[in-house]
Formats: structure tokens, C-alpha cells, sequence
């Protein structure tokens, strides 16, 4: 059963009763340490991943109001982490790198987070946060609280999510379809998968043609 005028989830089709909310406890976070596997990453308080893009708008003289619109740089990728000084690892030991202070980082590394809200195993999502450089480092020693909290800021060079090596956006539990949905030709979805290294979906020929052709796919021959 759904809400009449919004469509949101009430019950399964059944009638049974669902908890449909997303909660921090079906996620996992991860880092890919020196040979390729994903270690989990405890004693994580909080992490806070903002995606952050540029617009221009564009006006013309005799014109009240925009007449179009368009980013003008590349989305800056930055995240915030914070975690409880645990099992005598500071914040750098815990993403699986060999040092302690910022200016020691010598190549960037991946975070992955994990959203396993789905019981099938095939339906999780992988969310990778890529090529992360440490930013800023901190913590507080103080008497009033003796916990020692570790707190670090990074950039990264890109973000995308899979769903068992496919797209992720899927619809959800309403099965969504909106256009391009599992089309890994259209360019929105490959960009999201990060297909092929993508990194964003402007320097896809045939912007100008979205909407009146299938200008905005992948070109078959790789070129985008």
C-alpha cells in the first residue's frame, strides 16, 4: 500500500508491515588497504560527504530573469569524518595507511561505503569515494571529557555508485523509471557507475540534442 497522493511507501503489497527509512546501522564504511581488499573502518562517530557543484546562469540585456543555465566547473568532492580514538589507531592507522600526520600522505586512497538497507546481498549499494588526499587532521586532549576524538577533512577526485557492478539508481522500492533508467549507454548512468573511469557527464557530445534524439548516449565507438 502506498500514500494516495505522494505514492510513499505504507505496507508491502501484501499488507505486511515494512520499515522503509534508511538508518546508519545498515552502512558499513570501508577503506581498500595495501592489497586490494576493503577493511572496515570502526569506531566512526559520524561522516559527513558533501558534493558540491558550480552554476552559472546566464542573462541577456532586455531580458528579466535567466535564459539558461549551466555548470561551470567540475564537482568538488569533500568529506568529514569523525572518530573515537579506538584499538590504539589514530584516524590515519584506521583508513589503513602507514602514517599519522597529513603531510606524510603520499598517494591518494579509496573510501567505500556500503548500504546494505536491501537483504539480497545483489542489491546493496557501493558508494567510492576516489583518490581521497587528507586535507586536515585534528583532535583535543581535554579534561572534561577524556575520550579522545580524532576529526579529519579530505577532498577527493570523484564519487560513484554500483549496484552489484551495475547502476544504482534502480528506482528504489516504488520502481522508479524515470529516462535512461539501467540504460548504461545513457550518459547519466555511466557517469554515475563511474564506467570507464568517468569522472562527470558534460563532455558527452549532443548536450545541446538531449530531449529530441538519442544524443547523450555513449557513442558505441567509445568516443564520448
Amino acid at each position: 500500500m502506498t500514500y494516495p497522493q505522494t505514492g510513499s511507501t505504507l505496507t508491502l503489497p501484501s499488507g505486511q508491515n515494512v520499515t522503509s527509512t534508511s538508518i546508519s546501522t545498515n552502512i558499513v564504511i570501508a577503506v581498500r588497504s595495501a592489497n586490494g581488499n576493503y577493511v572496515p573502518v570502526g569506531a566512526i562517530q559520524s561522516i559527513n560527504i558533501t558534493e558540491d557543484r558550480s552554476l552559472r546562469f546566464i542573462d541577456e540585456v532586455g531580458t528579466d530573469g535567466h535564459i539558461d543555465s549551466t555548470p561551470n566547473k567540475s564537482t568538488n568532492i569533500t568529506f568529514t569524518c569523525e572518530r573515537v580514538r579506538y584499538d590504539r589507531l589514530r584516524m590515519a592507522e584506521a583508513f589503513s595507511r602507514p602514517f599519522m600526520h597529513a603531510d606524510s600522505q603520499v598517494y591518494p586512497f579509496d573510501v567505500v561505503i556500503l548500504d546494505k538497507q536491501k537483504y539480497n546481498v545483489g542489491s546493496h549499494v557501493s558508494t567510492v569515494i576516489k583518490n581521497v588526499w587528507i586535507k586536515q587532521l585534528s583532535y583535543q586532549y581535554q579534561t572534561s571529557d577524556w575520550v579522545i576524538t580524532d576529526h579529519m577533512n579530505c577532498e577527493a577526485e570523484g564519487i560513484y555508485s554500483t549496484v552489484n557492478g551495475g547502476p544504482a539508481a534502480q528506482g528504489g522500492q516504488r520502481n522508479l523509471k524515470p529516462f535512461g533508467m539501467n540504460n548504461t549507454n545513457w550518459i547519466e548512468v555511466a557517469s554515475d557507475m563511474g564506467q570507464n573511469g568517468r569522472r562527470g557527464s558534460l563532455d558527452a557530445s549532443g548536450l545541446i540534442d538531449i530531449g529530441t534524439s538519442n544524443y547523450g548516449a555513449v557513442n558505441t565507438t567509445g568516443i564520448y
